[in-house]
């Protein structure tokens, strides 16, 4: 019975993307919708019962379907793990795609692609699914290479429009290089262990007598890993096909940024945590390279003035300080941090598609303005979610991201220093967003201006459940209760001590608390009282110029591999090529020529063929005398 409803869980969306591609333009858009997002919430009810019943008897579900692979002493099932950590993931994957799925039948009526992006967005809850319920690293890789193809088809899906073109493929090509060293890292601990499956690698590594070889071997298994949740949750290097991301439709922004694609990374390494406590050396690299991705994409927010380049900017940020979190060793930290992310991001980014759908596609913020009075769900849930992003107490952000700055501050100060400088931008920025959107006069044209009204409410309806759970997403893990710290031990080796309120606790959250009130006064002093416009993008200059254009790395990026791939490729096409060409072109000529002097010889003359038979026969004769007389 369990290993039925876990296959329903697990292939319920896969139905619904069959269904929209083979029978989705023979019925009505709406029908379309109406079944792509029932099979979301099917994994998503599905999914509470398993927690209920985990929650109940605590004993993990871990469900082999077949025996897939057996070489030599390597052996790998298909197999299916409902634990406490995949089953967290479970509820918001599925819980919050069944939202954006509802929110998109309202969103998409008008494409006449409907039922193939609802195909799409079926795929894509799908594949993430599969890579949080397999039972090995190989089966997550699945679902790890499903979602990013998903990525490339939804991001690029107004396929007409090459810049969209770019930004698909752009995702799809920095998703491969960080997967490569997913893949290595797969490779070395398959190899070492003889193993994939997470239950036998824990124990392998819990037995484990390190040695220097060993630990060297575990050590880069663990940095591979790492990049490879670089390129999947967008952090420095690999961070910049998340702003360009924002080409695709906003729900799918929402479904990668809140969701699926973005928490994959996260999820692994909190997955592989028994790998990672024994490497101390890649959980520094990962806490610094959180702590940087955290601060330069806050920076770069600042500036934006693409309504969903400021989010996306804002989620680089927030990841950044997920990693943080995992790097110091904190992983329930980060679990909850990612938890209460999606709540108040989903509702951010489906709250912008919100206005750009009142707006009829304008993303632009400088020719916003003024929309409070005309679109007040939109506002308030925005609102709400702005407060908990910037962690104003007590909405759900306030919480998780306390969490974060107190474990930095115990472990590393400069990390703190790094992480709290980037949270109270984060509260400048974002309500630098709200001003410029909500605020003031309206900036648009007049026919806009004529046209703004409230959306619908299959839009509005989930962006009020999602400000309500951005509210109420900290009681998860309260200081006192610590409810999620509990509920995730067995899947935790080493556990992170739960924060009690004491004397240094309430002056961290004090401090915390000042930071964001700071970059809230900081925005509201810039852009209400002083009535501040941002500039167009040729009167930017200085040092704003070089954050606007967050900071050339796409330029140098471009500089430094892109150009020098270019010139390569142009010159073995325009080069090389011809010249291998006239080569492989010349060996066809000599055989040409000499078929064609061949040819002349079948002539049909009976006269010329008895000459030749009689050569040839002289010839062998001859031939025959001379090699009997060398062996005489």
């Amino acid at each position: 019975m369990e290993t039925n409803l876990a296959l329903v869980l697990l292939l319920s969306p896969f139905v619904g993307f069959l269904f929209n591609i083979f029978f989705g333009k023979k019925v009505s858009r709406n029908v379309s919708g109406a079944i792509g997002t029932l099979t979301v919430v099917v994994s998503f009810l599905l999914s509470i019962c398993f927690f209920a019943q985990l929650n109940q008897n605590g004993k993990a579900f871990e469900i082999s379907l077949f025996d897939w692979i057996q070489v030599s002493n390597f052996k790998l099932d298909f197999g299916i793990l409902l634990d406490q950590l995949s089953l967290l993931w479970l509820l918001f994957v599925t819980g919050i795609g069944s939202l954006i799925h509802l929110y998109s039948i309202s969103y998409m009526h008008d494409d006449e692609n409907m039922h193939k992006f609802f195909a799409y967005l079926n795929l894509f809850v799908f594949f993430m699914i599969t890579l949080v319920v397999g039972s090995n690293l190989l089966i997550m890789f699945i679902g790890w290479e499903g979602v990013g193809l998903c990525s490339y088809l939804l991001i690029g899906f107004w396929y007409k429009n090459q810049p969209y073109n770019d930004a698909a493929k752009k995702a799809f090509i920095m998703n491969r290089i960080g997967d490569l060293g997913f893949l290595l890292g797969i490779f070395i601990l398959g190899h070492w262990f003889s193993t994939l499956d997470f239950v036998e690698l824990r124990a392998a590594v819990s037995h484990l007598k390190l040695d220097t070889v060993d630990y060297v071997w575990l050590s880069v298994a663990a940095l591979c890993l790492f990049i490879g949740a670089c390129g999947k949750s967008a952090q420095l290097p690999l961070y910049t096909w998340l702003p360009d991301a924002m080409a695709g439709p906003t729900p799918v922004s929402a479904l990668i940024h809140a969701a699926t694609m973005v928490t994959a990374g996260i999820f692994m390494i909190t997955r592989m945590n028994f790998l990672f406590d024994i490497t101390p050396e890649v959980q520094n690299i990962i806490a610094i390279v959180g702590a940087l991705t955290a601060l330069v994409a806050a920076s770069i927010g600042l500036l934006q003035n693409d309504i969903k380049k400021v989010l996306a900017y804002s989620t680089v940020s927030q990841l950044g300080l997920m990693f943080l979190a995992l790097g110091l060793g904190a992983y329930t930290v980060a679990v909850f941090h990612v938890i209460t992310h999606a709540f108040f991001k989903a509702c951010l980014f489906l709250g912008s598609g919100s206005v750009i759908h009142g707006l009829h596609g304008e993303q632009d913020m400088r020719k916003m303005g003024g929309l409070r009075k005309a679109m007040p769900i939109t506002f308030w849930t925005m609102m709400i979610s702005t407060l908990a992003i910037a962690g104003i107490f007590p909405f759900a952000g306030f919480w998780s991201k306390d969490e974060i700055l107190m474990v930095a501050f115990e472990h590393n100060k400069v990390l703190w220093v790094v992480a709290s400088i980037a949270s109270i931008m984060t509260a400048f920025y974002m309500f630098r967003l709200m001003y410029l959107t909500f605020f003031k006069e309206f900036r648009g044209t007049e026919e806009q201006k004529h046209h703004l009204h409230e959306s619908p409410s299959l839009i509005t309806i989930p962006l009020v459940i999602l400000a309500i759970l951005a509210v109420i997403g900290g009681a998860i893990n309260l200081p006192g209760s610590m409810w999620l710290n509990h509920f995730l031990e067995p899947v935790l080796a080493a556990k992170h001590e739960a924060h009690h309120l004491g004397t240094q606790e309430f002056v961290l959250m004090g401090i915390a608390l000042a930071g964001a009130i700071v970059g809230i006064i900081w925005a509201n002093a810039k852009y209400i009282k002083g009535g501040f416009v941002p500039k167009q993008d040729a009167d930017i200059t200085g040092f704003s110029k070089t954050i606007y254009n967050k900071y050339y790395v796409d330029e140098f990026y471009t500089f430094i591999i892109v150009k020098p791939i270019n010139s390569l490729a142009n010159f073995f096409r325009t080069t090389l090529e011809p010249a291998l060409g006239k080569v492989v072109y010349g060996f066809g000529t000599l055989a040409n020529g000499l078929g064609t002097q061949g040819k002349k010889l079948h002539n049909g003359n009976i006269g010329l063929y008895l000459f030749a038979f009689v050569i040839g026969v002289c010839a062998i004769i001859t031939y025959l005398f001379i090699t009997t007389k060398t062996v005489q």
